[in-house]
């Protein structure tokens, strides 16, 4: 009887903890909604549960994957949304964009985890030059993508309305807002002989055809945001019959739903494994640490006096797109692990210094040809040799800043016997029109000791 009552208990027990977890995760997932600014019914919305449900089963294998694989600066973007009072829901909006790889590019050129293209990149002061894209620096993306997010929400008011904005910019959503709002007065009203709503609807027709600036569409938005109408994203992501262009692009309808079921998805049981919680449960204290080096270092010789490989150095700083840091910096951020920090704070003094060659200026030489020789820019030749102009004289000595892991210092090759044109390029893995354009070369035709300088780029 004892064993029958405890499996009995034990049923109950089981059946409470489930209902208990369900509701946490019904709760979590209504938080998320209210995040965003938007009606916790919108989680019984036949459309999106038809999303969710295709979504999660295409992405459920490769989630924790993509979490595993960002567990380095997760912490770090978290932080950023903590101190800027920005919902924590805004981490599966980099998701969304990039499945947290720091390296993604999209067809449009657009980089990194929060994917901004050059022109937003630029009006957010990330730098991107021959030596750095800090569109793919986590630390100073997360801080541009949150800088922008934040003036889309002081524009719309929504978070939701921020998020569609970040995908197909404010101008589109201001159109999709601007016609929905019309056609729900509409709705009420006889719009048939309306002058005034017959000269709103021109205006956006002559915007979408480009016969008149944003700003004309602007002040009919401003206009309609007065009245009682407030479209939600019911009315925004209703897909209009017959209509070749929506309220918004199927894309960011898509977009909006698909932040909504990763920051759902994180609220699964099966993601409440006790060998995942460090995922879900990561806080503001960082595996990662910024450290500030000087101007001109290479990348390999920091990573070298703590013990990491050139590779994951790499990793760690893909926004160092030369493997050298900026040589006109006087100091840079970089990212290291954070249980090496003391062991760099030791050895700060022991990385190797800038590395150099000497050019010999010759005739037909200009700055801009001695930089592309040596894989630099000119302007670091001219600070490293204090030139006031950029004119040369021939036979001026020039101090050359390189990085050696992709500048090889020409080699002279004496032909023996056996040897052919084709060979000695297979040899050097150099192209066999490099040896004869360098050379001067009419033909292959080659002899035993003749001289030849080989040049690796």
């Amino acid at each position: 009887m004892n064993k029958i009552l405890f499996v009995l208990l034990l049923l109950i027990s089981t059946n409470f903890a489930a209902v208990h977890m369900e509701n946490d995760i019904l709760n979590n997932n209504i938080k998320i909604l209210h995040e965003l600014d938007l009606d916790s019914s919108y989680i019984t919305n036949v459309k999106f549960q038809k999303f969710y449900k295709s979504f999660h089963k295409r992405y459920k294998r490769t989630y924790i994957k993509k979490l595993q694989k960002a567990e380095l600066f997760l912490p770090i973007i978290k932080n950023i949304l903590i101190k800027n009072n920005i919902p924590e829901t805004f981490l599966y909006l980099a998701m969304a964009e990039s499945n947290f790889e720091l390296k993604a590019r999209s067809p449009k050129k657009a980089m990194g985890i929060w994917q901004f293209i050059p022109s937003t990149a630029a009006i957010y002061d990330l730098k991107i030059d021959y030596y750095t894209d800090e569109r793919m620096d986590v630390e100073k993306s997360s801080k541009a993508a949150i800088a922008y997010l934040t003036r889309l929400h002081k524009l719309f008011d929504k978070w939701y309305l921020a998020a569609l904005a970040y995908n197909c910019g404010e101008a589109r959503v201001i159109e999709g807002i601007t016609r929905a709002t019309l056609d729900m007065y509409c709705e009420d009203n006889n719009c048939k002989k309306d002058k005034t709503i017959r000269s709103y609807r021109k205006t956006i027709k002559d915007y979408q055809e480009r016969k008149i600036k944003f700003y004309k569409l602007y002040k009919v938005y401003k206009k309609i945001k007065k009245w009682k109408y407030k479209p939600d994203i019911n009315e925004l992501l209703i897909t209009q019959k017959n209509l070749r262009r929506q309220y918004l692009p199927q894309e960011s309808r898509d977009y909006i739903k698909k932040i909504i079921s990763l920051a759902m998805m994180a609220n699964e049981i099966e993601l409440n494994k006790e060998e995942h919680s460090h995922l879900l449960n990561t806080g503001i204290s960082t595996s990662l640490t910024k450290v500030y080096v000087k101007g001109g270092i290479l990348l390999k010789n920091i990573a070298d006096v703590i013990g990491l490989s050139k590779k994951e150095m790499q990793s760690l700083n893909p926004h160092i797109i030369k493997n050298i840091i900026p040589p006109e910096e006087k100091k840079y951020g970089i990212y290291i692990p954070y249980s090496l920090l003391s062991k760099f704070n030791k050895n700060i003094k022991n990385i190797k210094a800038n590395v150099f060659e000497m050019h010999i200026v010759k005739k037909g030489d200009n700055l801009g040809k001695i930089a592309r020789i040596y894989g630099t820019r000119y302007k670091n030749i001219k600070k490293y040799n204090n030139l006031k102009t950029n004119n040369l004289r021939i036979g001026q000595n020039l101090i050359i800043p390189i990085d050696p892991d992709t500048y090889k210092r020409p080699k002279n090759y004496y032909v023996k016997s056996g040897d052919s044109l084709i060979r000695i390029a297979r040899k050097f893995s150099v192209p066999l029109k490099r040896i004869m354009k360098v050379n001067k070369l009419k033909s292959s035709m080659i002899h035993i000791g003749d001289k030849l300088v080989i040049t690796f780029k």
